[in-house]
């Protein structure tokens, strides 16, 4: 099987990732199931390398890191962003650039293995967009915040390839088939 670009998150009923003050409270207040359908476990073992945006790598540093966590990944992970930051462990290289100029890069660094777009949903938006997003697979949760920092920021054509539910969570997995050319 040739390396996949996946999107793996959860999500409110009404479509965020996060409140407008970027807390996940309400995701860590959901009951699931470590070894249910769709489980971490199972997607990250698939993972070679770990991609995200600058607002996602500084939650990750003030959220985890900062509170006295190691950095939770141990594969490359490449931060797109414009933003000058200190890397917190030393498989994190920053980049910025039109996302089809680091396709090969990325792909290289996950040696066979699949690439997890982390977030946010701007940066998802953007990799579907170049053509560079294989699958959505999310999480979603039994909460409606009203805003918040959106699953995703452009349209685009899905076609379910598998769904299910772990405890509070319904899960589903997309294929993504393009960006909609309609809108």
């Amino acid at each position: 099987m040739s390396t996949r670009f996946r999107y793996y998150t959860a999500t409110t009923l009404d479509g965020f990732l996060a409140d407008d003050h970027d807390d996940l409270g309400w995701l860590l207040r959901q009951p699931i199931d470590e070894t249910g359908p769709m489980n971490y476990t199972d997607f990250i073992g698939d993972i070679g390398v770990v991609v995200m945006g600058a607002t996602t790598y500084r939650w990750v540093v003030d959220h985890e890191v900062g509170g006295g966590k190691p950095w939770p990944y141990t594969t490359p992970t490449f931060v797109f962003t414009h933003r000058d930051l200190e890397p917190v462990a030393p498989s994190i290289r920053f980049v910025s650039g039109p996302l089809a100029d680091r396709r090969q890069t990325l792909l290289d660094a996950a040696a066979g293995k699949d690439i997890w777009v982390v977030g946010g949903g701007d940066l998802a938006a953007q990799f579907a967009e170049a053509g560079m997003l294989d699958e959505i697979i999310v999480n979603i949760a039994p909460v409606m915040l009203g805003s918040g920092r959106p699953l995703f920021t452009r349209p685009a054509d899905l076609r379910l390839i598998d769904h299910g539910r772990n405890e509070a969570f319904v899960c589903a997995r997309y294929e993504v088939v393009g960006p909609d050319e309609a809108r």
